[in-house]
């Protein structure tokens, strides 16, 4: 049956009855609800200010607060009833309770030249300045893994890879941590995002702004806020903070997917480099042998769902004129499972490498002479030889040793100098993994130090927090 007008906020303009379907597809308290503790924060902090101002009594406010607390304790403890086709979201189911427990004479004052395009931007705000602070825990945890065990595991060397072919030796802990660069950057990013989402919009009022000189620099101070939306236009009508989160999450879950993608190639028969805890693997139904990454591969699918997320509220947002307009509710919902993904995904990678074992004889199986043909040509380097000519003196080296049907180490001497007679004994030390790596020592490399070096920065950049 659809619902009278006068049980509306706004139900006053209104002489006609609303299609039950469009009362369904106006409500949003059944997502936004979960805003309730932000929005009785928000509610309170507002009746202070007009209390300030004089349109509440001391007494009237005592009462307000008083009433909000037992809706609040309603809340926490699941007892709160909502009313279907009454409460058409969490500001109207909050206020039509705060009614009923304290009287309607005393609530009817609450909403004095506030709007709810205001309060759920506050909402909105508050909510998510709390969720990325968790966000950015379990991004710091992640990385505190990455730091640790990459120390640990520092003496395995394996391939690195371009174009997915095998490139030159390099430490596995040196792979970690070139996600851990894409991590700490994404770390820097939340940080700088989280001083933007942090400004109160409350008081802006529907858009033109608040006509009884409320306090807003005290009420963004009591709730937490770092400053205001200094244009009441702007601060209903603005949904950028959302937009940026998703994008920020949509950079980390790209990145995090990437992280994935290497591991589930890397954990394949083909590779053996790491096996997976049971914890974060799964078997077939059917063939009896199999252990497959699905922890890894649901990294990797969920990143196209917080993509379109993001894709979707940009393409909602791209047309709207000027100030609120409905069309935002559109971006309560995909925040909302925005933050629960990647949040849970963080938790998921940080258990998935935090049990991860690694297997270093098969990364080091994997190792083939032909990998230091670099080496090699860098061995003339040395020697004075131009980089060009010893890169073409390398490469007919290794086109000697795909003749002979030998690997490049064991080629003897007298065939590496048939090729260049600058090439002298000691040129089979060329042919060792370790030095390799060890060789590359600049910073940013691949050897000991450079590797503990990059460490120390994952360190540095977890300290630079709150």
């Amino acid at each position: 049956m659809a619902k009278q007008p006068s049980q509306q906020l706004w139900g006053g303009r209104f002489t006609g009855t609303l299609d039950p379907i469009m009362t369904q597809y106006n409500e949003s308290i059944y997502f936004d609800r979960v805003f309730y503790s932000q929005d009785v924060r928000g509610s309170i902090a507002y009746a202070r200010a007009n209390t300030k101002n004089g349109i509440l009594t001391q007494q009237e406010f005592a009462e307000i607060e008083r009433g909000f607390g037992i809706v609040l304790k309603e809340w926490e403890e699941g007892r709160f009833e909502i009313k279907p086709g009454v409460d058409e979201d969490i500001h109207t189911a909050n206020e039509r309770r705060l009614g009923e427990v304290i009287g309607k004479d005393i609530a009817g004052k609450l909403h004095t030249g506030r709007s709810r395009n205001d309060q759920v931007a506050t909402d909105m705000r508050l909510w998510l300045r709390d969720q990325l602070d968790t966000l950015e825990g379990y991004l710091v945890d992640l990385l505190k893994v990455i730091a640790a065990r990459a120390e640990k595991d520092i003496e395995a060397v394996m391939p690195g890879y371009t174009h997915l072919q095998r490139a030159q030796p390099i430490r596995w802990s040196h792979w970690m941590l070139m996600y851990a660069s894409f991590f700490t950057s994404d770390l820097a990013r939340i940080r700088e995002l989280k001083t933007r989402v942090n400004k109160c919009p409350l008081g802006c009022g529907a858009l033109a702004g608040n006509p009884f000189n409320v306090d807003r620099d005290a009420i963004a101070k009591e709730l937490g806020f770092d400053g205001l939306t200094m244009n009441s236009l702007a601060g209903v009508g603005d949904r950028d903070f959302v937009v940026e989160t998703l994008q920020w999450g949509s950079t980390l879950m790209m990145h995090m997917s990437r992280w994935a993608e290497d591991l589930i190639i890397y954990s394949s028969g083909e590779f053996s480099f790491v096996k997976l805890a049971d914890a974060y693997s799964t078997g077939s139904s059917l063939m009896p042998q199999k252990k497959n990454p699905d922890s890894l591969e649901l990294l990797r699918g969920k990143s196209g769902r917080v993509f379109g997320q993001m894709a979707g509220l940009m393409m909602s947002v791209k047309g709207i004129p000027s100030t609120y307009n409905k069309d935002l509710q559109e971006s309560v919902e995909p925040l909302l499972d925005h933050v629960k993904t990647v949040g849970d995904s963080l938790q998921i990678a940080t258990g998935v490498l935090s049990t991860l074992e690694i297997q270093p004889e098969n990364m080091l199986k994997s190792l083939t002479p032909d990998m230091l043909a670099t080496d090699l040509a860098d061995y003339l380097v040395r020697k004075g030889v131009p980089f060009r000519e010893t890169h073409h003196i390398s490469g007919q080296v290794v086109a000697l040793a795909e003749k002979e049907n030998k690997p490049m180490d064991q080629l003897s001497f007298q065939q590496l100098q048939s090729v260049d007679q600058r090439f002298e004994q000691n040129v089979m030390e060329v042919f060792d993994y370790q030095k390799s790596v060890e060789m590359r020592s600049a910073k940013g490399g691949t050897s000991r130090s450079a590797v503990m070096e990059q460490i120390e920065a994952v360190k540095k950049a977890l300290a630079g927090g709150r």
